[in-house]
Parts: C-alpha cells; structure tokens; sequence
C-alpha cells in the first residue's frame, strides 16, 4: 500500500467547503473521483483540515492511500486532468506509510485580504473583502498582539463547533500593508469553527476606531462571542501553509 501526499491550490468559490456532502460541489469528493478515474481505486482523501464554502486555499495538504503502481511523478498532471481548473494538484509526493495530514499536523498559516482601496476592485473582487475607509494598521497590530500565545479562544468560534476545547496557540499574528491590500496572517496549531473570520472581523472594528486595541484582551477573556466582532465573508480568506 502506498501513502500519497498532495499540496492543492484552489479558489473556492464555487465549492460547498473542502468536505464531502451529497448533492453538493466540493474539493474533496471532486479530488476522490479524479483520483478513482486515473488509478481505478477507490480512495478516502484525508485533508489537513476542512475549508468552509467560499475559502480559498495556496497550500491545502491531504493524503491517500493506493495499491496501484501509478509513477509518482505523473500522478498531479494526472488527476488535475480530471479536475476543473479551480482545482490545481500543486505537488505529489510518496511519503511514509503511517503519515497523516490531519493528526500530523504541527502548525496553519491563514491570511485575511482586505482591499482597502477607495473603489474596490475589479480583477480581485471575489478574493477579497472591500473596506474603503482608512484603517489603523498600528492599532490591528496592537490588539493582534493580544492573541499571542496559548488562550482559550470561545470569543472567536461560531455555533456549531465540534471541537472539544476551544484553547488554542497562535504563534504568529501580524497585519501587513502591501499597497492598498491590509493582509491579516495569523498562524497557530489549530483554528475553531470561522476563528479567523471572527478575529479579522474584530481587527477590522479596531482598526476603524470602533473599538480599541486593549479592548482584544478583554474580548479574549470574557469567553463570549457576542463579544467580538462580526464573521468577516470567506471570500477574503486562504489557507497560506501548512506545516509538519
């Protein structure tokens, strides 16, 4: 039995998130298929985690399991001949037998883009948020900080969780301004159910002067999500990276 890993890139737009559903467009089922039509075989894909509808992704990671002695160096161009392109196999690789891209996994970078153009645009409008006031980086940056470190983060999470805790460990959190693009890159262990959707939503309030930086510790704290901000849209957000 052989072990498959796979990087993906692709623009969610059209897909009901990474998992499987019936009667329901998704990357997962459309990847399994492909994968079936090239090798034969019938596979369960196993992601680093699930995207949610809408989300895009740079760097998803998943794996499989096959019999078939399919060549390694053809399996991308292989299944991604089978995929729209709004799916791309970045990378395939054989690795050991007992990998796995969930439980292995050590660290996630997301990233949030908000165009903060005064017109918005017209190319990226599907890739990112518009937000055409004048933001505050130093004051998102302030409150950023905040998340640092390992806290319980129920403030961030929506209903429908699934996950037991909600104490998580952010390791980076940083606002970047690149031209007329305000990027919130945030990497952790693990993220709950619209966390950074959740935490770019309270970015954003903060850096509109709604509320202020120190405003993110107490937000932290109260364990409620009634607290923070609003779920920003998915179109804004892509998983960057994930490491092993």
């Amino acid at each position: 039995m052989r072990n498959i890993k796979l990087t993906i890139e692709y623009d969610g737009r059209e897909y009901h998130g990474w998992q499987k559903q019936p009667n329901k467009l998704n990357i997962q089922g459309e990847i399994e298929k492909a994968i079936q039509t090239i090798t034969g075989e019938t596979v369960e894909l196993i992601g680093s985690g699930r995207t949610d509808a809408g989300v895009h992704a740079f760097a998803q990671v998943a794996n499989f399991k096959i019999e078939s002695d399919f060549p390694i160096e053809k399996i991308a161009i292989a299944i991604n001949s089978q995929l729209k392109q709004s799916i791309r196999i970045k990378k395939a690789e054989e690795v050991e037998e007992n990998f796995h891209s969930r439980y292995h996994c050590h660290k996630k970078t997301y990233a949030y883009i908000i165009d903060n153009s005064e017109q918005g645009t017209a190319i990226y409008r599907h890739l990112t948020y518009h937000v055409p006031q004048s933001l505050n980086i130093e004051a998102m940056q302030e409150a950023a900080n905040y998340l640092m470190g390992e806290h319980d983060f129920s403030s961030f999470k929506s209903s429908g969780t699934s996950s037991k805790s909600s104490v998580r460990i952010i390791y980076v959190a940083q606002i970047l301004k690149e031209q007329e693009r305000v990027v919130i890159q945030l990497t952790g262990n693990g993220f709950l159910y619209n966390m950074v959707r959740i935490i770019a939503g309270t970015l954003l309030e903060i850096g509109l002067g709604e509320k202020k930086p120190e405003e993110m510790k107490e937000i932290l704290e109260a364990k409620d999500r009634q607290k923070a901000g609003k779920t920003l849209p998915a179109t804004g957000l892509f998983l960057m990276n994930v490491e092993y």
